[in-house]
């Protein structure tokens, strides 16, 4: 099987990468490689390498920094996502696997969100998520998968991991939200549920993927805390204090409830998902042998 995998240089990339099966032939582009914002680029490029499939892993995912970018963010979540699908399209036989998050979501359930709940983005960032997501199901249809994910975090690249080990290192103590809830998915996890679906053409639409459990951003923190500490690589006084969202203004809304329900991913490729805090002790290995 041929791949093409956009976005190389993301922490999913690394990890697609990282667990690349034997017997697919990728190709991992980066932004240098392959702009994806650019039709006439895409089209050349899916044409002359023929992907069976094509697993889009690239995202504009500066949060905040879109509410001032919108242009820039919908350029790469939603126009190349298109592209993608496009291209695709005209080989006449390309899937498209494409990354999406649970930003699409408002917040205001109370239970896990299914695949089919109504999308109802609160920032600039959903909303251009949830574009790139129509965009792909609109034009290539049964070719298409979305994978939504969310809090997703590696050893590696910017993410809310790497950034508490740095700051509980470098201050010993740090505020986090306590009252948006989520599940943190390692990128390990993600990547090996994305290969799975790679050879499952059978399957399309919209499907859910996280780790197991649920926490809220002061619950991840306070994990990776007890976590480093266990392994030696933190002081074991550090403080995590709980602040609510009032307290920690940013230029974009963040949904308050992102629980993802996962049953439809599980029924259809046979697996359970591994409890986020099992996960977090393998990343958190992972990062101290870099």
């Amino acid at each position: 099987m041929r791949v093409l995998i956009t976005g190389a240089s993301g922490q999913v990339g690394q990890a697609l990468r990282s667990i690349l099966p034997q017997a697919v032939d990728a190709r991992f582009t980066t932004r240098a490689e392959l702009d994806i914002g650019d039709a006439t680029q895409v089209n050349d490029y899916v044409a002359a390498f023929a992907p069976d499939l094509i697993v889009n892993a690239a995202a504009y995912t500066a949060v905040d920094k879109a509410e001032s970018d919108e242009t820039g963010a919908v350029r790469i979540n939603t126009q190349a996502p298109r592209y993608l699908a496009e291209a695709a399209l005209r080989t006449g036989r390309t899937r498209l696997i494409h990354i999406s998050t649970d930003f699409v979501f408002d917040g205001a359930a109370n239970s896990p969100y299914q695949p089919g709940h109504p999308v109802a983005p609160l920032s600039a960032y959903g909303r251009t998520k949830a574009g790139g997501e129509a965009a792909v199901l609109q034009v290539l249809g049964e070719k298409a998968l979305v994978v939504r994910t969310a809090w997703v975090y590696s050893a590696a690249g910017h993410n809310f991991f790497r950034t508490m080990l740095r700051l509980l290192r470098e201050r010993g103590e740090v505020s986090v939200v306590d009252d948006q809830i989520g599940t943190p998915t390692s990128a390990g996890s993600l990547a090996a549920v994305l290969w799975q679906f790679a050879v499952r053409p059978e399957l399309c639409g919209v499907f859910h993927w996280t780790d197991a459990g649920v926490a809220s951003w002061y619950d991840f923190a306070v994990a990776i805390a007890e976590e480093a500490a266990a392994a030696g690589a933190l002081q074991r006084d550090v403080k995590v204090n709980p602040i609510d969202t009032a307290g920690y203004p940013t230029p974009a809304k963040r949904p308050r409830y992102s629980v993802l329900d996962k049953r439809s991913t599980c029924a259809a490729l046979g697996i359970q998902p591994v409890h986020w805090r099992r996960q977090l002790r393998i990343v958190m290995q992972e990062a101290l042998r870099a």
